[in-house]
């Protein structure tokens, strides 16, 4: 994709008639992302409730902020940010919530759903496979909000450490550090759970 062209043409349309008072323009928009931003969002949440409430605030947020969209960036990358930037943000409060939580009754009082017992008729390796998967989100959901968010875009999204820093608006050096540090922590959280599991 060329860099001298930064929004998809049919993009910049849509948010010229949005901007003129169509609004049926923008829910074009959110049908093309919706998904997109969704699984990103429930990696990062893990959740998909809080997940639907995030990208729902963050298409708000980018409705009520589209004359903000000065076009030098992808309109994905730029409602991508948005919309990282509040599950991080989500996270956080959770995070917050659950340790005050912890403090009053030292428990958490929730638990994990149990694993979807139609999978136990399927092949032995997709039951491992899926178990390896819930032992990964389990830790990622153990790491800080900031470290599980590079996590999942670089590792799990594929992204390029120069789409990462203008989502996450920070300079790529703080990206790769913050991918280094992360990679650790959620090593040392592995580690850890393998210990308790024995």
């Amino acid at each position: 994709m060329s860099r001298t062209i930064p929004v998809m043409p049919d993009d910049q349309r849509l948010i010229k008639e949005c901007l003129k008072g169509r609004t049926a323009a923008f829910g074009e928009l959110v049908r093309r992302y919706q998904d997109r931003l969704f699984n990103t969002v429930y990696r990062l949440l893990d959740n998909t409730e809080d997940a639907q409430d995030v990208v729902q605030d963050a298409f708000i947020h980018a409705y009520q902020s589209l004359h903000a969209f000065k076009g030098d960036s992808l309109f994905f990358t730029w409602l991508y940010r948005i919309a990282v930037n509040a599950a991080i943000s989500w996270r956080r409060k959770q995070r917050a919530t659950l340790r005050l939580q912890l403090n009053r009754d030292g428990s958490s009082g929730g638990g994990n759903d149990p694993p979807d017992q139609a999978l136990a008729n399927q092949p032995s390796f997709a039951i491992e496979q899926l178990e390896e998967e819930y032992r990964i989100q389990g830790a990622l959901n153990r790491v800080s909000p900031e470290h599980r968010a590079v996590l999942i875009l670089k590792d799990m999204e594929g992204q390029k450490y120069e789409a990462m820093a203008e989502i996450l608006d920070v300079p790529i050096g703080t990206i790769r550090s913050r991918l280094h540090r992360a990679r650790l922590e959620l090593r040392e959280v592995l580690e850890r759970m393998a210990r308790d599991e024995q």
